[in-house]
């Protein structure tokens, strides 16, 4: 996945204000990930596009579904797991406030 300068300048700030909220950095810049991108992305997508490790995607991945940010989205004839993410904004912050509250 390639992104363009002003996607990644957006996906770098993202971060920046997630760490603000007392999120993590990366969580916040994979939420950023799905805020730009409108077709359902799968892990390695992400690591592509972020330049991270398997790892750190599943787990900040599962972290955003639990908060309610990420949906599972299943394509059919793929064996892969695929994502999509809430593009909401006010419901992104009334979740983000739930949590860190």
């Amino acid at each position: 996945m390639k992104l363009t300068e002003g996607q990644q300048k957006f996906i770098i700030s993202w971060g920046s204000l997630g760490s603000q909220w007392g999120i993590n950095k990366t969580m916040a810049q994979i939420h950023g990930l799905f805020i730009i991108t409108n077709k359902p992305l799968c892990t390695d997508d992400i690591m592509e596009g972020l330049q991270i490790s398997r790892g750190n995607v599943n787990m900040n991945v599962r972290t955003l579904i639990d908060w309610g940010m990420v949906y599972k989205e299943h394509i059919l004839g793929e064996r892969k797991e695929f994502y999509i993410g809430e593009k909401d904004m006010w419901l992104i912050m009334k979740r983000v406030m739930k949590v860190r509250k």
